[in-house]
């Protein structure tokens, strides 16, 4: 059983390297026509390539290229509606010969309609009627009878990948962008929220000055309860951070809290972000120098606000 599973995989990935050779000048095409398309991407297929067809119409439509799947089937019989002369029509067929993708041609043709092929039969009637066709052909079906689309589906799948993600990074297709189709879940409040959204600030910040004793200091994180002290001056401009992590450091050390400025002890080179930050750039820095808090400044180096990782958990950004 293993090695049939590791042919089956064998044969799909010889499939999907041969890929490469096929990004030829009617790829480029095809990108070029759907960059110039002034309405949205139809996708549309039969069967399993239906299946794969309505992924890819879900990959364009959430990485900036509007689109949306039509069942061949259904196209026949009133969902040509949902097409309009500004669209483009992406038709997936491995054997290009489907009958139902080959009765909606015609029409598509008739209301002048860009076509674009994704077959694995370059001399296919879908092919010759497309306007683009772009090759997808396989040496053979992972499916040992040859009859069930395994190496074919893979290989269009992989194809509808590289077609997206060429057109995201030709249309210059940001993370904020991408966050606006995803608003729901962590993914898309880590990339739409903003760190001055979440961040403590005024009265909740918790701040003292240099000549505050350690004591002081411990009252100000107690009062905060967010695990830190920002120490700055009178224009709070920061001059440092001292963290929960210090002080017991601080106690191992046997130092007086009465007697001892909290200037002393503190950490100068805090990690700071702007207000206008996205969280996840948050979530970055506090992964990359595994620390709990952030000090929010703007340019100056004024303290705007504090930023937790408990935060971030409480705004489903982490």
């Amino acid at each position: 059983m293993k090695a049939l599973a590791q042919a089956v995989i064998n044969t799909e990935a010889e499939a999907v390297e041969s890929l490469h050779l096929r990004i030829d000048d009617a790829f480029v095409r095809a990108c070029e026509t759907i960059l110039e398309c002034n309405g949205r991407v139809v996708v549309l297929g039969m069967g399993k390539s239906g299946h794969i067809a309505g992924k890819i119409a879900a990959t364009l439509a959430s990485t900036g290229t509007p689109a949306f799947f039509v069942h061949a089937a259904e196209a026949s019989h009133g969902d040509l509606g949902m097409i309009t002369g500004g669209d483009v029509v992406l038709v997936l067929s491995n054997s290009g010969e489907t009958d139902e993708v080959k009765q909606i041609l015609p029409m598509l043709k008739r209301l002048g309609i860009k076509i674009i092929a994704m077959t694995g039969k370059p001399s296919s009637t879908l092919a010759c009627h497309a306007d683009v066709s772009i090759n997808v052909e396989i040496d053979t079906e992972a499916c040992p009878l040859g009859l069930a689309p395994t190496s074919s589906t893979t290989a269009a799948l992989v194809m509808g990948d590289a077609l997206a993600v060429t057109l995201l990074q030709t249309r210059g297709f940001t993370a904020e962008d991408f966050a606006r189709s995803h608003p729901a879940g962590p993914l898309g409040r880590s990339l739409l929220l903003h760190v001055r959204d979440i961040m403590h600030s005024g009265e909740e910040m918790p701040v003292v000055s240099e000549s505050a004793s350690l004591s002081e200091a411990i009252m100000e994180i107690t009062r905060k309860r967010l695990g830190m002290v920002v120490i700055a001056n009178a224009d709070m401009r920061v001059k440092g951070v001292f963290t929960d992590g210090d002080l017991r450091r601080a106690l191992e050390q046997a130092v007086d809290p009465h007697d001892t400025a909290i200037g002393e002890l503190m950490t100068q080179d805090s990690k700071t972000i702007q207000p206008q930050a996205l969280a996840v750039e948050a979530i970055r820095l506090l992964q990359e120098h595994k620390i709990q808090g952030l000090l929010v400044v703007d340019d100056d180096s004024c303290l705007q606000g504090v930023l937790n990782f408990h935060d971030l958990l409480q705004a489903g950004a982490a």
